[in-house]
């Protein structure tokens, strides 16, 4: 059985997107022959939490655990409320930022590169290259972001000539927020040089999308495997869709997901068909930027508007399979083409109909198609959301509405746990 160390920032009691990728690959990799390591900060400062998933660690796991700096901790003297929205993602359009917010948001992209977990680098190098020396590991497995766990990564095989695999959840340079931390040239250019030490001194790299896929080939020659995201299957009792229309998103909405055309045919419905109206309610669940809010207040949906705030992920897989459609809204720029979000993979297994709206050629519009899980739109198409928003309705009138799914099997948590087992015993040959 090859066993895995797998460095990792986000592990329960972590919420958020960040904790499942590599939570679910460990819940199945003895299935596959291998045995994961995982090694996770002691004493993390965490955006979201969720207890729950502690749950899914499998039993016997070793975890070890090293202290970690956080230089969180200290901005939340000058403003608690800026630096925990910034540290959850949340950036507040550039015109609308204080200048808190301006002043952490240059400190976070030039003082800290490629980001605030930096001074865990050392420390743990320090740590592991004195684990790796007592005991037999067969490859490490570095996932970002945060993307300064790479080079923790990069060290150990500079220093060991371990065998080694980068996974990228997120693109590094080119991701959303990368241009609004008010970077130097050279930090930009620290960053790049980073960005191409980690990905032509690694032996193979996962990505999460094909966009990425591409956009790295352009900088190195190493193998590249897409192993996307994807569903697992959630032991939570049967639940009963909604008697209202209710139209939902779950995670975080950026101030950059923000599809003024989306609020304004939702608006236009309620004033021209009071069916629609009577049983409408636009739910959001987990953190919403200002900006995003105040987009919503002014089309005049406050009447109609649910704020969940942060559930628990089981709560949010309820939420899904009850709501009648599901909302996944991503940046309208070239860099999120790549962006493919796990919920979409749960989105699509809860058998309700997505609505898209994202950039032109998006990898979630491929997916979405290829599943027959719902309609992708660009943020421009108004008219064709609305469309499609009153299609719906009819359909939750006559009580025809679902989504008959199909090409879902390989983007289960277990067939993809099977491909990255046959990349690490790739790169064990």
């Amino acid at each position: 059985m090859l066993k895995v160390l797998i460095i990792t920032y986000y592990w329960p009691p972590a919420g958020g997107p960040g904790v499942q990728r590599w939570l679910k690959f460990v819940k199945y990799f003895r299935d596959f022959d291998i045995e994961p390591i995982v090694y996770v900060p002691e004493n993390p400062t965490y955006a979201i939490e969720d207890k729950s998933l502690h749950s899914e660690i499998p039993e016997g796991l070793t975890v070890l655990k090293k202290p970690i700096f956080e230089p969180y901790k200290f901005a939340q003297f000058f403003s608690k409320k800026d630096t925990k929205t910034i540290s959850k993602g949340i950036i507040t359009n550039t015109g609308k930022q204080s200048f808190i917010q301006k002043l952490l948001l240059y400190v976070r992209g030039n003082f800290f590169i490629p980001d605030a977990r930096k001074y865990w680098v050392n420390p743990s190098v320090k740590y592991l290259k004195k684990y790796l020396s007592e005991n037999k590991i067969d490859t490490i497995i570095t996932t970002g972001p945060p993307h300064s766990i790479h080079l923790i990564g990069k060290e150990l095989k500079n220093r060991l000539n371990v065998n080694w695999i980068a996974d990228f959840r997120d693109p590094w340079t080119t991701i959303g927020y990368h241009d609004k931390l008010k970077l130097t040239k050279r930090s930009s250019s620290r960053h790049k040089t980073l960005e191409k030490e980690v990905l032509t001194n690694a032996d193979h790299i996962t990505v999460t999308s094909f966009t990425t896929k591409k956009e790295f080939e352009q900088i190195t020659h190493q193998p590249i495997s897409v192993i996307t995201n994807g569903y697992d299957f959630e032991k939570i009792e049967k639940t009963k869709v909604d008697e209202q229309f209710t139209v939902s998103h779950i995670g975080s909405l950026l101030s950059g997901r923000n599809p003024i055309n989306l609020w304004k045919a939702l608006y236009e419905l309620t004033k021209e068909r009071s069916d629609f109206a009577a049983m409408f309610q636009l739910q959001l669940v987990g953190a919403v930027s200002e900006d995003v809010l105040a987009s919503i207040k002014e089309a005049g949906l406050s009447n109609f508007l649910k704020l969940q705030g942060y559930v628990s992920h089981k709560e949010a897989i309820k939420i899904q399979r009850s709501s009648q459609v599901l909302l996944l809204i991503e940046i309208d720029s070239e860099e999120t083409k790549c962006i493919i979000p796990g919920k979409l993979f749960e989105y699509i297994v809860s058998k309700r109909p997505v609505l898209a709206i994202g950039p032109k050629d998006a990898d979630i519009s491929k997916l979405i198609a290829e599943t027959n899980s719902g309609h992708f739109f660009e943020y421009h198409e108004g008219r064709d959301i609305k469309s499609q928003i009153l299609q719906y309705f009819k359909f939750f009138e006559e009580g025809k509405l679902v989504s008959n799914v199909s090409n879902i099997e390989k983007y289960s948590r277990r067939e993809l746990t099977k491909s990255m087992s046959e990349v690490i015993k790739k790169v064990n040959d």
